[in-house]
């Protein structure tokens, strides 16, 4: 596995990989092939990558053997003063290679980056549900500091959000 920046080169890659993110969980925002609008979802995933390579967010993802993106980490740090030490984290495996360390090892690589660039506050939503994945983060060093209720519609039903933080350092 090969861990690495994500790069404008990458935009096609990194939005087919999402699209299979969305069909294989209901845990992602999207619905699976509610990423119709390609030319929108292509240049919003382009101004993503622009943001972190300019320095100002993180984004990296885990590539297999073929290239493929099978995995990726993105926090977008606050853009205000007030906020400029926190970034809000997102994050999605496919599912053929989850419970392989790759989310571990994102994790780490993000909070050298939080360490380097001064953000002391990492925070997330993860619906209550999703289990491996809070499990994931607890590990990775964030608690859970509320929940939102009623904060998704998933297959017809209703789903609560964990709010959860990390303080770095």
């Amino acid at each position: 596995m090969v861990f690495r920046t994500i790069n404008a080169n990458d935009t096609e890659n990194f939005f087919h990989m999402m699209c299979r993110l969305d069909e294989e969980t209901d845990y992602m925002m999207y619905e699976p092939g509610e990423r119709q609008e390609r030319t929108k979802d292509l240049n919003r995933l382009a101004g993503i990558i622009e943001e972190a390579e300019s320095g100002g967010d993180f984004l990296i993802c885990a590539a297999n053997e073929t290239g493929e993106i099978v995995g990726f980490i993105w926090a977008e740090r606050g853009k205000l003063k007030r906020v400029r030490h926190s970034a809000y984290v997102v994050t999605g495996i496919r599912s053929a290679y989850r419970r392989q360390g790759i989310g571990t090892e994102l994790f780490f690589r993000l909070d050298d980056w939080a360490k380097k660039n001064g953000i002391i506050r990492l925070e997330l939503t993860v619906e209550c549900p999703n289990t491996a994945a809070k499990r994931l983060y607890e590990k990775s060093g964030f608690a859970v500091e509320g929940i939102k209720r009623k904060t998704m519609k998933v297959n017809g039903s209703y789903v609560d959000e964990y709010c959860m933080g990390k303080i770095i350092g």
